[in-house]
């Protein structure tokens, strides 16, 4: 069996790995690796946001992704969302759990270096006030909860 190379930022981390969900939810999610592989096939353009999807492509699979995927995670892992500040007045949003930084969306960066350092807690109620925002997040949830065998 091959071995997955985990392209997000903390992927190569054997701490990443030791994260365990705090949740049953999601059948055979065990780690960040296992959930960024099913995310790697529910992520789609209906789950970017409006003024992204033209660009959104399988092989940019988490463009526009960032905030639904890393409440997902924490939804999952627990832990805290971060974001850094990005253009536009917009934030990019990543994981912190258990003093374990990760992010599984990075990748739609390319090889632009991120600094994480300059980060900002994330509220979930401010994120969601944005109605589309959340709807996209349920859609990844259920697509997820498909994917796994856990939806309806």
């Amino acid at each position: 069996m091959e071995t997955m190379k985990y392209s997000f930022y903390g992927g190569d981390d054997p701490e990443v790995a030791k994260i365990s969900p705090i949740t049953d939810e999601y059948k055979g999610i065990s780690s960040p690796m296992d959930l960024y592989r099913e995310l790697c096939e529910c992520w789609c353009a209906e789950t970017s946001p409006p003024r992204m999807r033209d660009r959104w492509t399988a092989e940019n699979k988490t463009l526009g992704q960032c905030s639904i995927t890393a409440f997902l995670v924490q939804d999952i892992f627990g832990g805290e969302v971060y974001g850094i500040p990005r253009p536009g007045g917009f934030f990019h949003c990543f994981n912190i759990v258990d003093g374990v930084l990760f992010d599984l969306t990075d990748e739609q960066f390319g090889d632009e270096k991120l600094d994480y350092d300059n980060r900002f807690i994330q509220s979930r109620r401010v994120h969601f006030d944005n109605k589309e925002k959340f709807e996209r997040y349920e859609l990844l949830k259920e697509r997820l909860k498909i994917k796994t065998g856990d939806g309806d």
